[in-house]
């Protein structure tokens, strides 16, 4: 298998360098009188600001490694898809930064309308690359636009789980994902992760606390026995392994109304065991949680 392993942090060191469609004048590029907000509500000034705050986090605490990152195109659309996992997943602000930091390329994270609806946070999941997961503006992305889209089909089970069941991959939903790749004509790029298990394991659930708060879940966790009010926002320092998969397409004609659901729900399997059989490969390799 050819693969690739990318330095952390070392292209750019404090990833500050806005991403910038070519072709754009100079007087656009640095005038602050223009919005750099594009049709999504992502901001090149948010998510410059975003790679300058994560850079350490990503380099120095979760100390990020990449295998095959040659896999995912240089240009063109493609379907990101991977494991998810800690009570407040760190998985996707780590591949939207090392994807952003190391091939230039920008990552749209497509996740659950309600991130959205939350005051201020959902305008700045807005600026730093969220959109709604509907299929119409994954295909659009992908497409229409020839961007990367990330997405984590196990949604609100994969962080919700308990430590006891991590790294086992959860249902994949009815495979929307790869309805949506098909209709695109865009391959889909399995990525596997280890270390996101370990940032925040969650011990239990509240239930009564989540339903009062209108939360998906309430998680009690072990940042939050051992960190107290910190544990809620701080996550352990867990290596980061990140190894992008063989490149999944599908022998079909783009932009039908319809795609068989068997087929479907069959290449939503084949992704799923992909990357467990992936995490199980990584997860033998790695000596120590901490240091990889």
């Amino acid at each position: 298998m050819s693969t690739r392993r990318a330095a952390v942090g070392t292209k750019p060191s404090t990833g500050v360098v806005p991403l910038r469609r070519t072709g754009t004048a100079q007087s656009e590029l640095f005038d602050p009188r223009r919005s750099d907000v594009d049709e999504w509500g992502r901001s090149d000034r948010v998510r410059a600001f975003a790679r300058m705050l994560s850079n350490p986090v990503y380099a120095k605490w979760f100390r990020a490694e990449w295998e095959g990152l040659d896999r995912i195109p240089a240009t063109g659309g493609a379907l990101l898809v991977g494991n998810h996992a800690g009570a407040v997943p760190c998985d996707a602000p780590v591949v939207m930064h090392g994807i952003e930091t190391e091939l230039a390329r920008p990552v749209y994270g497509l996740a659950d309308y309600w991130f959205r609806t939350l005051p201020f946070i959902g305008t700045l999941w807005s600026r730093a690359g969220g959109v709604p997961a509907r299929p119409d503006n994954a295909y659009r992305i992908l497409h229409e636009q020839g961007q990367l889209a990330l997405v984590f089909p196990e949604g609100v089970k994969g962080p919700s789980k308990p430590y006891a069941e991590r790294y086992q991959l959860q249902r994949f939903g009815r495979g929307g994902f790869v309805e949506i790749a098909m209709r695109a004509g865009v391959p889909v790029l399995p990525i596997a992760i280890i270390g996101s298990e370990e940032t925040m394991p969650v011990l239990w659930q509240v239930p009564a606390v989540a339903q009062a708060l209108k939360l998906p879940y309430f998680p009690v966790t072990a940042n939050m026995v051992l960190l107290g009010p910190l544990g809620i926002v701080v996550p352990f320092p867990a290596k980061f392994r990140l190894r992008v998969l063989e490149p999944v397409t599908f022998d079909v004609p783009p932009d039908q109304d319809h795609y068989p659901k068997s087929r479907v729900m069959e290449e939503s399997e084949r992704v799923r065991s992909m990357l467990q059989e992936a995490l199980r490969d990584m997860l033998a390799e790695r000596r120590s949680i901490w240091f990889g």
